[in-house]
């Protein structure tokens, strides 16, 4: 086991750490001007495998990787098998308001995520991803005389960084060969810090800025359970359902507010009856799997953050002309993965899994009464490294976010996701010395 580890994860810490480091530098997990509202973007949960694949997961049963979307399949493994999963994302977006355009990328780390049996038909998982992100930066001149009268040149900007993160660990255990449960405790943390400026060239007319610093913490659970019947002899069709419980906010808010030289600073402190809340979240799926062969599923998703409370609080409105407001959001996601001939030992081709994948995800706000959704494409590979199920899992999602309609800002993106997939035996006794 030693060996394994040390051959597959000293290659990802030599491509992790100079990237996490530049990574660092920027400051940036994502980079849109929409995570100005609430807890920022929420990622879309999944490593790699489940990335290349629409993001579906929910029904998923698949012995050669980690899938944390459903605690109920991580049963799905050999019995003395050891798991783990790092991955890493880049993304590249196209930025477009009207006439005006603009570029930027972004780097972050995707999950790490360890898995072991620990009974018979039963096993547990730990690890970490991102849940949240925000970062942005733009800035925005005011000439026009009509609009600030005497006051010369007006400067508006803004930036905004930091994230929140997920802590997990559950376990599950399948009976009767088709039915799994599973169940796991979700710790999230982390902090969100904006910035607001209005600059005068005059001297005369004092600056006005306004720093906010959001610390968030919450704890919560999610089940999952999942039912496998097969159909035919090589056939089986699993269905899929997890549940994941609203959990109220803790932490802290502190808004600076300065205009000139004198500041002021409003504290305000957050417990689990504030009214401020993460959403719960209901998910279904179906899947189809022919052996070794391929499978297909379909997922759907349903999160209530009309409840959320953050439309009027504390440094998760921001004070605008935009009128924020959370909302339920939807979401479809499908997905498809072949391989020709897993077991072929003369061509390497034919023992690549190749997957591809389609998504709707509505935005848990409204902006003027406005969505700002999603939709995409994905594609991705599975390589086999040496033996057992080592491997290299590899996807890029090509989408949009956002539209040209009613001053909205449109995003059109590529990520890139890399995941390195690390399996061995535990408790194995070798034969030979």
């Amino acid at each position: 086991m030693l060996r394994t580890l040390i051959k597959v994860f000293l290659p990802c810490l030599l491509i992790f750490l100079p990237c996490s480091g530049y990574a660092q530098n920027g400051a940036y997990g994502a980079y849109t001007p929409y995570s100005i509202f609430g807890i920022g973007e929420i990622r879309k949960e999944g490593t790699a495998f489940n990335s290349s694949m629409g993001g579906v997961g929910i029904a998923t049963r698949n012995k050669r990787f980690i899938n944390y979307l459903n605690p109920a399949s991580i049963t799905a493994r050999d019995s003395l098998s050891f798991m783990a999963d790092v991955g890493l994302s880049q993304k590249n977006t196209i930025y477009r308001q009207g006439d005006l355009k603009s570029g930027n990328n972004t780097f972050n780390m995707y999950d790490f995520i360890i898995s072991f049996p620990i009974y018979r038909s039963s096993a547990f998982m730990i690890g970490v991803t991102p849940f949240s992100d925000i970062g942005y930066d733009f800035t925005t001149r005011v000439t026009d005389p009509e609009i600030i009268g005497s006051t010369n040149t007006v400067t508006y900007s803004a930036t905004g960084e930091g994230g929140v993160y997920q802590l997990f660990a559950g376990g599950a255990a399948t009976f009767w060969k088709k039915f799994s449960v599973g169940a796991e405790v979700i710790y999230y943390f982390g902090t969100l810090d904006k910035s607001f400026n209005q600059n005068f060239s005059d001297a005369s007319y004092n600056s006005i800025s306004s720093t906010n610093s959001l610390l968030i913490r919450s704890t919560t659970a999610k089940f999952g359970v999942q039912y496998e019947q097969r159909i035919g002899e090589d056939m089986s069709m699993v269905f899929g359902a997890t549940y994941r419980l609203k959990s109220g906010l803790r932490g802290s808010s502190e808004n600076r507010e300065t205009l000139g030289s004198a500041s002021d600073t409003l504290s305000y402190t957050y417990s689990n009856n504030s009214g401020i809340n993460i959403a719960d979240e209901l998910g279904v799926g179906l899947s189809f799997r022919k052996g070794d062969k391929w499978s297909v599923e379909l997922n759907y998703l349903r999160s209530g953050w009309n409840a959320s409370g953050m439309d009027s609080a504390p440094g998760f409105a921001v004070k605008s002309d935009v009128d924020f407001s959370t909302t339920v959001t939807n979401s479809i996601r499908a997905g498809f993965e072949i391989v020709p001939n897993r077991n072929d030992i003369r061509y390497y081709g034919k023992r690549i899994t190749y997957r591809a994948g389609a998504y709707y995800d509505q935005s848990y706000y409204k902006l003027d009464g406005n969505r700002v959704d999603s939709f995409g494409v994905t594609l991705g590979a599975s390589l086999p490294i040496n033996r057992l199920y080592n491997g290299i899992t590899v996807g890029v999602d090509i989408g949009q976010k956002g539209s040209l309609k009613h001053s909205m800002v449109r995003e059109r993106y590529v990520m890139f996701v890399i995941g390195f997939n690390i399996h061995d035996l535990w408790f194995h006794k070798p034969k030979y010395e």
